[in-house]
């Protein structure tokens, strides 16, 4: 009887057996050469063009110069504009209110009355010192005539032909009349202090009557600019201070909004091959060099409406916080041009965006945001091949960016060569980007389009925000 653990290993011994004889009459693989797979990606060729470089802040519209009314002069209220309220447009020169008058004309009143007696005094004045000249001269001629008669009585008292107290007598006569001239000498000395002084009084009512007569011209508050009434704190009949504030108004010539821009933003915006000296010429002058350009847009309520602005100046710190920089812009004739419904006047209060456009930069080699990686380019070479360029970025828009050739050293500037229109550039995704491999470019001309289309539109930012008054949004920030 045969062993049951060989029927266990006889399939098994069979198997291996037809594997080896299987194996022996195998033919050897035959290996292929390995070939380079591309990969297919999109290009843009670089373009050339001119760039109007673009930021955007944004705040709130306040008046260039407002007013506010102060008393000057303390009374009641007799009179008020009839359209004298928080919000009424009143023109200029027109009277506000005005304060009773009644004590301050019968202040000048009273003080006219005192010019005229110390003008009489004066002409008194006058007529007493042609009187003392005159009185002087007479006293004159009689000390002479004393003084003659002296010498008669002298020369007769030698002779003994008149007595010694005759000769006395006439003596203190010439005294007392020396005595007589030089009380009208001094009295003749006296009159120019006394008319200095007449004439000092005279000018300290004068000058009392001007702040008079300027008390009574404050009693008027008339409004100095054609302006919106921001605030009215007095009614008729009632009792006002000096110093109390009575009305505030804004002007509505021109209007003005300051924005926060990042400095190195900012920067983008100015281009001037000449130094600026900035204590040196006006600064109308000193704006038009920098030559940057302005524009004030409102989005609110679905309405959406723009102003021509001017750049006017920079505010005197930098924020240490958020490192940028005050910006103002000036909007003239902002209550001009009204259209109900669709076109509000640029009241104060607005939040608006402001667009900031520097000088144009002609020639400029324009890429796609999305095409930069880390300062680099990944370019398509003649051989379809990726080369991985380093760029200097000399401007940052939203969509786009201006680059030039970044400084390298010499092996490798003689290695790359240099960066130009027409160059092809990858925006499509390259994951691994390995330089050296093989790429199966495809142009997209739709992009092209479209870059071209950005730049030339770049002056306007055309898309709805939801920012708040304490944030920006700067073109060029991601």
């Amino acid at each position: 009887m045969v062993n049951k653990r060989w029927v266990f290993f006889v399939p098994i011994i069979i198997a291996v057996m037809v594997f080896l004889l299987l194996k022996q009459n195998t033919p050897a693989p035959q290996q292929r050469p390995a070939q380079e797979v591309s990969t297919a990606v999109r290009t843009l060729a670089i373009p050339e063009l001119s760039v109007t470089p673009v930021a955007i802040g944004y705040g709130t519209v306040r008046p260039v110069s407002n007013w506010e009314a102060v008393a000057q002069v303390e009374g009641v209220i007799l009179e008020k504009h009839p359209q004298l309220a928080k919000g009424a447009i009143i023109k200029k020169d027109s009277i506000l209110l005005q304060i009773d008058p009644v004590d301050y004309e019968l202040n000048i009143a009273q003080i006219e009355a005192d010019i005229l007696a110390t003008r009489a005094q004066l002409d008194e004045m006058d007529t007493k010192l042609e009187n003392t000249r005159a009185s002087l001269e007479i006293e004159k001629k009689s000390l002479e005539l004393t003084k003659n008669e002296l010498d008669r009585l002298q020369n007769l008292l030698k002779k003994s032909s008149v007595s010694h107290s005759d000769f006395d007598a006439q003596k203190r006569s010439m005294l007392a009349q020396q005595q007589n001239v030089l009380a009208q000498n001094n009295s003749l000395k006296l009159i120019p202090n006394q008319r200095a002084l007449l004439e000092a009084q005279l000018q300290q009512k004068y000058s009392q009557l001007k702040r008079a007569q300027r008390d009574l011209h404050n009693t008027k508050i008339t409004m100095p600019f054609t302006g919106r009434i921001s605030a009215d704190n007095i009614d008729l009949a009632q009792y006002v201070r000096v110093g109390e504030k009575l009305i505030a108004a804004d002007a509505l010539d021109k209007a003005e909004i300051e924005v926060q821009i990042p400095i190195r933003y900012f920067r983008g915006l100015l281009r001037s091959g000449k130094s600026i000296n900035l204590l040196e010429g006006s600064m109308h002058h000193f704006n038009k060099r920098l030559g940057i350009k302005a524009k004030v847009v409102l989005r609110e309520g679905g309405i959406t409406t723009s102003w021509d602005a001017h750049f006017s100046r920079l505010t005197d710190t930098l924020d240490p916080k958020t490192r940028t920089i005050g910006v103002i812009v000036e909007v003239d004739n902002p209550y001009g041009n009204v259209t109900p419904g669709s076109r509000p006047p640029l009241i104060k209060g607005f939040f608006v965006e402001v667009h900031l456009l520097g000088a144009p930069r002609p020639n400029s080699l324009v890429v796609s945001r999305s095409s930069l990686h880390n300062n680099q380019l990944y370019l398509v070479n003649e051989q379809n091949r990726l080369e991985i360029k380093k760029v200097k970025v000399e401007l940052y828009q939203p969509e786009f960016a201006i680059v030039t050739d970044a400084k390298v050293g010499a092996q490798e500037a003689e290695a790359n060569s240099p960066l130009t229109a027409g160059d092809q550039i990858i925006i499509s995704d390259l994951v691994p980007a390995i330089e050296g491999m093989l790429l199966k470019p495809q142009t997209d001309e739709g992009s092209a389009e479209r870059l071209q289309t950005l730049v030339a539109k770049a002056g306007i930012d055309k898309q709805e925000n939801t920012s708040t008054d304490n944030d920006f949004r700067v073109k060029g920030v991601q």
